[in-house]
């Protein structure tokens, strides 16, 4: 058979797509660095700021309910030029981290009991099912007349907020061990709490670190509510004599905060759990 010019093209175009598919597959991982990260989140916030500014200019909503950007910015900086941004703002966080601290003490290891336990799974676990999709929000008033209006409601109902994904999480993680892993450690000869601290919790811990992640965002969603009675300072306090005196740039400006604040947290658990399981990183 003659070999024309055609027929090679023909045979070496197969070979041509493994560069290409090697250049996409590095422009991929290439978005996955931090820099590039940093650039699409930018591109997304421009975005998003321009079709507010559209809109903020058609006059589509009156400006008092829809304000522009320099309104928004220029509340902000009254906020700050008055003290009573950073207040709110630490008053706020603290309450945060306080119940977060307690939601995860006590989940995890209610986690672990009803994950490995016999008793755990019959009694305890049935229990907390029943008051798992109970809304948190739901418990406030609750929470008040337990704890009055002091700082023991807000921490509470932050505390349970975060209790029910943490639990949720690291019960799901601590039971999906596989079982060739538990035999492997039965036949090494390692103890019930050896198996549990070398096997059972590291392959968990990806679990357990999504239970915290989705735990910090439940916090900042719950301060809100938390800080709306019984505090005179705070930025859920804030929103809620906002919306009474129809101040919606000051309104939006504390959502705003309080986005970046939670945006912060989620990093600060991430990046603190990263060197604990990078492993399962490197499968993925």
């Amino acid at each position: 058979m003659a070999v024309t010019t055609e027929t090679l093209e023909t045979r070496a175009a197969p070979i041509s797509a493994a560069p290409t598919r090697q250049r996409t597959y590095r422009t991929l991982r290439g978005l996955g660095t931090p820099l590039a990260r940093v650039l699409t989140a930018g591109i997304g916030i421009v975005a998003v700021a321009a079709l507010w500014t559209a809109v903020h200019a058609a006059g589509i909503f009156p400006d008092i309910l829809f304000p522009g950007l320099g309104d928004i910015a220029a509340a902000g900086a009254a906020m700050w030029r008055d003290g009573s941004l950073r207040a709110d703002t630490l008053a706020s966080l603290d309450r945060v981290i306080r119940g977060f601290a307690v939601g995860v003490l006590v989940a995890i290891p209610v986690g672990a009991l009803t994950a490995t336990t016999r008793a755990g799974r019959l009694i305890v676990q049935p229990v907390l099912r029943l008051f798992a999709p109970v809304p948190t929000v739901a418990l406030v008033p609750l929470a008040i007349l337990w704890f009055g209006l002091g700082e023991g409601s807000k921490q509470f109902v932050i505390a349970l907020g975060v209790f029910v994904p943490v639990w949720i999480n690291t019960h799901s993680g601590l039971s999906a061990t596989p079982a060739d892993f538990l035999k492997v450690a039965r036949c090494a000869g390692a103890s019930r709490w050896r198996t549990l601290v070398r096997v059972v919790l590291p392959e968990a811990f990806p679990d357990i670190v999504t239970g915290l992640r989705v735990g910090t965002a439940t916090a900042f969603v719950l301060i809100v509510v938390a800080e709306m009675a019984g505090t005179t300072v705070g930025l859920g306090y804030r929103i809620a004599q906002a919306q009474l005196f129809s101040q919606v740039d000051r309104m939006i400006f504390c959502l705003l905060v309080l986005g970046v604040l939670g945006v912060l947290c989620d990093q600060v658990v991430a990046r603190a759990a990263a060197p604990f399981i990078g492993w399962d990183q490197e499968e993925r």
